[in-house]
């Protein structure tokens, strides 16, 4: 049932979806960090591929090389997806000096580097799940640049 006045009273009731998680990274940004770097089901498809993901920018050339097994599973495309996007983000925050993670006002995560841009790296990752483009490591290069 749409009911306009309903919504809108409801509306200015409800926080913005992402202010949790935006008050969490003032609070403890590491502890955000530890926690979007754990991409448990991307090392497990990584580990049963012979991958240790180190944090390195080489391990996002490595996964880009793995053979896309998961895209036979159509539930996990979204979770690893999630996974990569967290994962290249880690990899970033970790080896690019100036950037951290940031909230937009949907509650999405995204990367702003140093110059101020801000990279939806989870969006990065579902598209690299589903497709294989754009190669991990061709957007953290594209960070790398600023």
């Amino acid at each position: 049932m749409n009911i306009p006045f309903l919504d809108n009273w409801l509306n200015r009731r409800q926080p913005e979806r992402g202010a949790g998680l935006a008050a969490a990274l003032v609070v403890d940004p590491e502890g955000i960090n530890e926690l979007f770097s754990e991409c448990e089901l991307l090392r497990s498809q990584a580990r049963a591929a012979g991958l240790e993901l180190d944090g390195s920018p080489d391990s996002l050339e490595a996964l880009d090389q793995l053979m896309p097994r998961w895209r036979r599973d159509p539930e996990a495309v979204p979770w690893l997806g999630n996974d990569a996007g967290f994962y290249l983000g880690t990899v970033i925050i970790r080896t690019i000096p100036g950037t951290a993670w940031q909230v937009w006002p949907n509650g999405q995560p995204v990367i702003r580097l140093a110059s101020g841009r801000e990279l939806n790296v989870v969006e990065s990752g579902l598209s690299w799940a589903m497709t294989g483009s754009p190669e991990l490591s061709q957007a953290y290069a594209e960070a790398s640049e600023g």
